[in-house]
């Protein structure tokens, strides 16, 4: 019977030691790779409004704040684009205050919003406008959303619409510190959790890029409009629960997206 021969203890106690200096070693440099790209996402956060009178055909709101709202019926009052686009409606109960004919021109909210009710994210706000804005034919567009989340959202819908111009217009939350988050643990934590989510959406279209058959559809908006009586800029969820319902159509994206869904965008007021 033979035996197996182990190496020494001194031997072992090497190896393992030399194991665990090169996982420290390699935790240290993504540490370091990470807090060198952290530090650039900070200075990629905008600390004003680049082109604030440039026009452009519609300005789209990401909601998540009242700050943003009321930016884009500010921008909408100043006659800076033809539509104002609310993406991610559901989460916004600040909505019907947007809508509501005490504070914005009755006769411009009732021609020019639309909003947008598939966004739960900030990739969805990317597909569900770019769904829109290739059916409204547009070429430009302004984003309203807050400073620390601009770099991600230019990201998202640069992806999806490389062929249109894209205006960044950000809102700054005062309880958001980007130029002394070091010393504001909440406002650190959250441009960290936004900077980590910028990685993510890099490397998912990254992998996007190289398998494109992976790429999901965007879905179309409806070609048929409820009647102009059952939309109402102050009671918009008539548009809803009218008859008229979407209908489905195909038809082809920049990239070859093709979308064959439902859509779930209410026009408030003709398209056009």
């Amino acid at each position: 019977m033979k035996r197996t021969r182990t190496a020494p203890r001194s031997v072992q106690n090497r190896r393992r030691s030399r194991r665990v200096r090169f996982l420290i070693s390699t935790l240290i440099m993504l540490a370091l790779v990470w807090g060198a790209g952290f530090f650039w996402y900070v200075g990629q956060i905008p600390d004003h409004v680049p082109d604030p009178y440039q026009k452009t055909d519609a300005i789209v709101v990401l909601t998540g704040g009242s700050e943003r709202l009321s930016e884009g019926r500010r921008l909408l009052n100043r006659h800076l684009a033809q539509k104002l686009f609310i993406s991610g409606v559901y989460r916004g109960v600040e909505v019907d205050e947007l809508l509501s004919a005490g504070h914005a021109d009755p006769d411009l909210v009732a021609c020019c919003i639309v909003l947008g009710h598939i966004a739960e994210n900030t990739r969805g706000n990317a597909i569900e406008t770019a769904t829109w804005v290739y059916k409204q034919g547009y070429h430009s567009l302004r984003i309203v959303t807050a400073n620390y989340h601009m770099p991600r959202s230019l990201l998202e819908f640069h992806n999806l619409m490389p062929d249109v111009e894209i205006v960044a217009h950000p809102v700054f939350p005062e309880n958001v510190k980007v130029n002394d988050w070091w010393r504001w643990p909440g406002s650190a934590a959250l441009i960290s959790s936004e900077y980590n989510k910028y990685l993510f959406a890099a490397f998912r279209n990254k992998v996007l890029e190289w398998f494109p058959s992976t790429r999901q559809s965007l879905p179309p908006v409806p070609d048929e409009i409820p009647d102009n009586n059952e939309l109402s800029a102050a009671n918009p969820l008539n548009a809803v629960s009218g008859e008229t319902q979407p209908q489905k159509q195909s038809y082809t994206l920049p990239g070859n997206r093709n979308a064959n869904t439902d859509a779930s965008v209410v026009i408030v007021g003709p398209q056009g």
